[in-house]
């Protein structure tokens, strides 16, 4: 069974493959600690509703033939709630959908 290499952190640690360096631990905590609550997001009572609406009129993952759990922002709306609530920009996709190809394709988009 292969084993991945360690790879070596930008501050110069030595890293087992899958895990963060403590740098990028509390990178990560910094970034969490600073980032509004889902709520003050605007995924309140409200998006819960309209979600749960949206998932029963469009019951699978536009990715794949999966159950549709999640309704994505197809452009992020980064705050611009005319966006986050605009239907035109909502796609129905699975977890796994969601949590790789979308997450992957915003993480290079990202300056």
């Amino acid at each position: 069974m292969p084993v991945h290499a360690p790879r070596i952190c930008g501050c110069g640690h030595r890293i087992a493959y899958g895990e963060l360096c403590p740098c990028e631990r509390k990178r990560k905590a910094a970034a969490d600690a600073r980032r509004p609550t889902a709520r003050e997001r605007g995924y309140d009572s409200k998006w819960d509703t309209e979600r749960a609406a949206y998932l029963k009129a469009h019951p699978k993952c536009v990715r794949c033939p999966a159950a549709a759990t999640v309704v994505d922002h197809i452009i992020p709306h980064r705050g611009d709630r005319k966006l986050f609530w605009s239907r035109s920009n909502w796609q129905p996709l699975c977890g796994a959908c969601h949590n790789r190809w979308k997450q992957s394709q915003e993480r290079r988009a990202t300056p």
